[in-house]
C-alpha cells in the first residue's frame, strides 16, 4: 500500500484544507449537509446492527459493533467527499497555522459547516430513522425490531445527555476528535482506496467502542432520540452536551493533532504560496 510520509501528509492537509477554506458558500453548505447526513447513517446502521445484545448476555460486544459499523460515516465523508465540521477543526486550523488562512476564514468555514452539518443530521434522523420506522417509538411492541432499535437509541443518547456530566462531554470529545482527526490524517497518507478505508476503520471504531463524544454524531442520536420519544430527554440536554462535544472535539482536533504536527514537521519550512497574515 503506497503511503506518504508523515512530512508529506502534513503538506497534503495544508493544500486540503486551503482548498476547503476557499469553496463557494454554498458548496460549502452542500458538502456540510452530506457529511451530515453520512455521520447520520454511520449512527443508523450501529444501532441497526447493534440493537437486541443484552450486554449481561454480550458483555461490552456491542460497543465494538457499535464502533464497527459507525465507520461508514466518515469513510463515506472522505471517500465520497464532503464536508464534516471535526476533520476541519484539522484541515483548516493547519493552513491558517502555515499562514495560508486567516482566523476569519477559518471562523468562516467552521460556521458554515456546522450548520451544514446540524441539517443532515437532523434530516436523516427525523425522516429517515424516525420516520421510517427504522427506529421504533415509545410503545413499540417488545420484540419488534422497532422496540429493539428503540431501546438501543434510548441507551445511547440518555447516558450521552444525562448521565455524563459537562467536564466529561468535554474530555470524552478530546479524546474523541484527537482520533478521528488522526483517522482524516492517516486518511491523507494512502493513495489506495482499500488503505483510505483501513487507516479509517481502526481509530473510528476505537473511539466509539470507548463511548467518546461526536458533536455531529451526536447531532444525529440526540434529536432522534427526541423524535422518537425517549422520555427524560430535552433540546435543554442536547444543546448542552453539543455546546462541550464541540469544544472537546476543537481542542482534540487543535491541539493534538494540527498544531502538533504543525509543529513537528512544517513549522521550519514557512509557506512561500499564497503567503497571508494571520488577523
Amino acid at each position: 500500500m503506497p503511503a506518504k510520509e508523515p512530512s508529506e501528509i502534513a503538506h497534503a492537509a495544508v493544500a486540503t484544507g486551503v482548498k476547503k477554506a476557499e469553496l463557494r458558500w454554498d458548496k460549502v453548505l452542500i458538502g456540510s449537509f452530506l457529511a451530515g447526513a453520512y455521520i447520520a447513517f454511520g449512527g443508523l446502521v450501529a444501532i441497526a446492527v447493534s440493537s437486541g445484545l443484552d450486554p449481561r448476555t454480550w458483555g461490552s460486544l456491542p460497543t465494538l459493533f457499535t464502533g464497527t459499523a459507525f465507520t461508514l460515516g466518515l469513510v463515506l465523508v472522505l471517500v465520497a467527499g464532503s464536508h464534516l465540521l471535526t476533520g476541519n477543526m484539522l484541515l483548516v486550523p493547519i493552513s491558517a497555522l502555515q499562514r495560508r488562512l486567516t482566523k476569519a476564514d477559518v471562523a468562516r468555514n467552521l460556521t458554515l459547516v456546522l450548520i451544514g452539518n446540524v441539517l443532515g443530521a437532523l434530516f436523516v434522523a427525523y425522516f429517515l430513522a424516525v420516520q421510517t420506522g427504522v427506529i421504533g417509538h415509545v410503545g413499540s411492541d417488545a420484540g419488534t425490531s422497532g422496540a429493539m432499535t428503540y431501546d438501543r437509541l434510548a441507551a445511547i443518547a440518555q447516558a450521552k445527555a444525562t448521565h455524563e456530566n459537562n467536564w466529561q462531554i468535554f474530555l470524552r470529545a478530546v479524546g474523541c476528535n484527537w482520533l478521528v482527526c488522526l483517522a482524516v490524517w492517516m486518511s491523507l497518507a494512502a493513495d489506495t482506496l482499500s488503505g483510505k478505508v483501513l487507516v479509517i476503520f481502526f481509530p473510528i471504531m476505537a473511539f466509539v467502542a470507548m463511548g467518546f463524544d461526536h458533536v455531529v454524531a451526536n447531532m444525529f442520536f440526540l434529536p432522534a432520540a427526541i423524535f422518537a420519544g425517549v422520555p427524560g430527554l430535552g433540546w435543554d440536554d442536547t444543546l448542552r452536551n453539543w455546546a462541550f462535544a464541540f469544544l472537546g472535539n476543537l481542542v482534540g482536533a487543535f491541539v493534538f493533532v494540527a498544531t502538533s504536527y504543525w509543529y513537528l514537521y512544517l513549522r521550519d519550512e514557512p509557506s512561500t504560496e499564497k503567503p497571508r497574515e494571520l488577523t
